[in-house]
């Protein structure tokens, strides 16, 4: 598979919608996750991240300015003894709630399918990253409509073991814009990371589209301790 630029992906499209970034720095330190958000409407863009325990919550800028909380309004980011958990969805507190009763990424996400908002039907994407005494791996997940058609949910799951250093994986909701919104298609796309957290950051904050972005969150995790570092950008300020 042909390594992308992370940095060209975001840049050359407008609309990507969500995103999920997985993947191993390249000097094979850290754990590493992004998650953005994007929005089109007033009500999607009235939101930003906040921190929430070990993870992260949406909730919105200007409350008096929300209108429909069901889709928007979720915990992106909880974290489950050793394993991070990030999706674009109230799927992540399935994930969280059904492997603590010991069931597996992938089975927890067998009660779960694509989001309910015809003609989109918005896929779920889901990753899981466990991170335990200096091994690390990830697994992603799409659930989407079959082609647009909401009677049928394909599921993906693509795992990934001992991951390569300075290698990534980018999975998000939407090919492109339009109307309405073309799901996306194949596996997560192999991308790179970096070794300085900040410069991560900046760079994908700096390649969403600026009209339409609205939060970022970036995690590094030391594979050999667990600990981690967090750094949340809000539009919104």
């Amino acid at each position: 598979m042909q390594m992308l630029s992370l940095e060209n992906e975001l840049k050359e499209n407008a609309y990507p919608g969500r995103g999920i970034v997985i993947g191993k720095t390249p000097n094979g330190k850290y754990a590493v996750t992004a998650y953005f958000i994007m929005g089109r409407s007033e009500n999607s863009r009235n939101r930003v991240f906040v921190e929430d325990g070990e993870g992260i919550r949406t909730q919105a800028f200007d409350p008096s300015k929300l209108v429909d909380p069901s889709l928007i309004i979720y915990a992106p980011v909880r974290v489950l003894g050793n394993r991070t958990i990030v999706t674009n969805g109230d799927q992540t507190d399935t994930v969280y709630e059904l492997m603590d009763k010991g069931q597996t990424f992938e089975q927890s996400l067998r009660t779960r399918e694509f989001e309910p908002d015809g003609p989109n039907y918005t896929p779920r994407i889901s990753g899981v990253m466990q991170v335990e005494n200096g091994s690390y791996n990830y697994a992603m997940s799409i659930l989407k409509s079959n082609n647009g058609n909401p009677d049928a949910c394909n599921r993906y799951t693509f795992t990934y073991e001992n991951p390569v250093n300075g290698e990534g994986h980018f999975i998000h909701t939407y090919m492109h814009d339009g109307n309405p919104l073309p799901s996306f298609e194949g596996e997560p796309k192999l991308v790179s990371i970096k070794d300085d957290m900040n410069e991560f950051t900046d760079m994908l904050w700096n390649s969403l589209n600026k009209d339409n972005k609205v939060s970022l969150f970036v995690r590094y995790i030391d594979i050999e301790t667990g600990k981690y570092e967090t750094k949340i950008i809000n539009k919104n300020k």
